[in-house]
């Protein structure tokens, strides 16, 4: 006979509330309470009805998240520290990836709405600001990250992304460096995380009274860290001379650390690096990578908590936008 939520209770010495409680993850039970429940629901193989829920509170209790590309270790990094803040919440997360195409991602954000979900978490790629009323078709709770489609409907949470490249390249033009390369610039862009990330090197240039050189602008396609290393072997081998590089991210910070080192360039000696997303694998790069924390799992728990407020009426009426706070986190690639 199938297991009830009354027989873990009785089992477990609590009240139906407090097994309900531990279920959804609620961050107030007592842990010994909890480890009682548990084991209770362990030893019962007690399974939750979830279409029962869902009819009695109108939720499914799940979410989605939609990015561009996992292959990119901070949207990896990302949806880990988005799954850890909405279980904080009693909610799952559904990923959802598109590819670098308008169609792909509309198609993405359209199919939210068929999964039956509460809301989504959504960072917006192709769309600019004109599309904006085709957010409102989704017809659910949303909250946006990334750069794009400010001052919409929706809440959104992001990084300060010129600000922050315009610390690591001063990072750089204080320790002496001169000739600093600006690694996976989008030429033309002006709104988008390489363009205000460009922004942000160039301005510190500007404080520092140095012009911008162009042929220190690379560009690449994508921020991979193949497109790094390609980008850097181009550069090498064009004899372009430089003592920095500001890298827009740390994948390609990182594809382009293993060229220099292959050619044999002594970083942080001959060259200093700086990335950008604080990954984890920079802690054990050989040098360790200096990087800029943009404050990813800051702009994960605070965009789910937003959407949480939409999903449960507990929001106020106007769209917010929330600006995470950064950090330079100085390791050995600029060290001496």
């Amino acid at each position: 006979m199938t297991a009830t939520l009354h027989d873990v209770a009785r089992a477990a010495g609590v009240s139906i509330k407090t097994v309900s409680n531990v279920i959804n993850n609620y961050p107030h039970v007592r842990d010994a309470t909890r480890e009682r429940v548990e084991a209770a629901i362990d030893e019962l193989q007690y399974r939750p009805n979830q279409a029962a829920r869902t009819l009695r509170s109108g939720r499914t209790d799940m979410i989605g998240l939609i990015v561009p590309d996992l292959r990119n270790p901070y949207f990896a990094e990302l949806a880990d520290d988005v799954m850890r803040a909405a279980r904080a919440h009693g909610f799952s997360v559904l990923i959802e990836q598109f590819d670098a195409d308008r169609d792909s991602e509309l198609a993405a954000l359209r199919g939210a709405r068929r999964r039956g979900l509460d809301g989504v978490l959504y960072s917006v790629l192709s769309l600019g600001e004109d599309d904006a009323p085709l957010l409102d078709e989704v017809g659910m709770p949303m909250v946006l990250l990334g750069e794009r489609i400010f001052h919409s409907a929706h809440d959104h949470v992001t990084m300060r992304n010129t600000e922050a490249a315009h610390a690591a390249t001063a990072h750089l033009l204080a320790a002496g460096r001169r000739r600093v390369l600006a690694l996976g610039s989008h030429p033309g862009e002006v709104v988008g995380s390489a363009g205000l990330r460009l922004r942000g090197y160039e301005g510190a240039l500007a404080d520092a009274g140095l012009e911008v050189d162009p042929a220190l602008v690379v560009p690449v396609d994508r921020w991979h860290r193949v497109d790094g290393a390609d980008a850097m072997r181009a550069a090498l081998d064009a004899g372009l001379s430089f003592d920095g590089v500001v890298a827009f991210n740390d994948s390609l910070a990182l594809g382009a650390m293993r060229v220099m080192l292959e050619r044999g360039i002594r970083i942080p000696e001959e060259v200093a690096l700086v990335g950008f997303d604080d990954l984890d694998e920079t802690r054990y790069s050989l040098p360790a990578l200096t990087t800029i924390d943009p404050g990813r799992s800051e702009i994960a728990r605070v965009a789910v908590d937003l959407l949480v407020e939409r999903i449960t009426g507990d929001a106020v009426a106007e769209p917010r936008e929330v600006l995470a706070d950064f950090r330079l986190v100085e390791r050995e690639s600029t060290a001496g």
